[in-house]
């Protein structure tokens, strides 16, 4: 993907400093990596959405243009507010197209299963992502897994995927990433239920051992003062 960003150069720092650049529709960035020293930029927050909105997303390479200066860079980290989700700041991180980079990549189940087809199962994708290592340039939008072939209760596991050439598995190659699960049975619902509501049923009855004490202690002083009634 052939893109450039404008970005600008900043010296203003701090709390108030990022907020009035987020007002401004930009987000504050940090641009490190190599020998360099570090680059404080900011970018316009609709370039930032183009760029997670593309089909390789983060793992997008792009030229970062400041100061009549082009690098290549690509998104290392996204800092967003938990609650808002709105992007707070970014750390970029400067590429050279002929070093090798570890980068995430999306993994995405092709076909239909026998098992899901003519058995009755259904697909539990386990693991999402894969984390390879690979020239900038030869970074796959996605891994594709096929699973036409799974039956009932078979699986397959990072060691059994066909990546791409150039491209180097750094995941634990016994992660499990996909399987082939079959429904509960409708008897096993059925006693899954009545086991849970005999519990809260249980639950319902049961006395904490503090309370049962003082009934008892209680109902032993009742006793008592009745046998003295009666003695007077």
């Amino acid at each position: 993907m052939n893109l450039t960003i404008k970005c600008e150069k900043r010296d203003v720092f701090g709390k108030n400093a990022s907020r009035r650049l987020r007002r401004e529709g930009k987000v504050p960035a940090v641009l490190y990596g190599g020998n360099e020293p570090s680059t404080h930029l900011a970018i316009q927050k609709k370039d930032v959405f183009g760029i997670l909105r593309s089909e390789s997303g983060e793992n997008t390479i792009f030229k970062a243009s400041f100061d009549a200066e082009s690098k290549d860079t690509m998104i290392k980290e996204l800092q967003t507010d938990p609650v808002t989700d709105e992007i707070l700041h970014i750390d970029l991180i400067l590429i050279a197209m002929d070093k090798a980079v570890r980068v995430s990549v999306p993994i995405v189940v092709a076909g239909e299963a026998v098992g899901v087809k003519t058995e009755g199962g259904f697909v539990d994708l386990i693991t999402r992502e894969v984390e390879v290592e690979c020239l900038p340039g030869d970074i796959p939008e996605q891994i594709g897994v096929d699973i036409s072939d799974l039956h009932l209760h078979q699986s397959i596991k990072i060691e059994e995927i066909t990546f791409p050439k150039g491209v180097e598995n750094v995941s634990d190659p016994q992660t499990l990433v996909v399987l082939i699960e079959a429904p509960a049975k409708e008897e096993e619902i059925v006693m899954e239920a009545e086991e849970e509501e005999e519990v809260e049923v249980m639950a319902e009855g049961e006395q904490p051992e503090v309370i049962k004490k003082e009934k008892e202690e209680e109902e032993k002083k009742d006793q008592e003062a009745s046998k003295e009634e009666k003695k007077e």
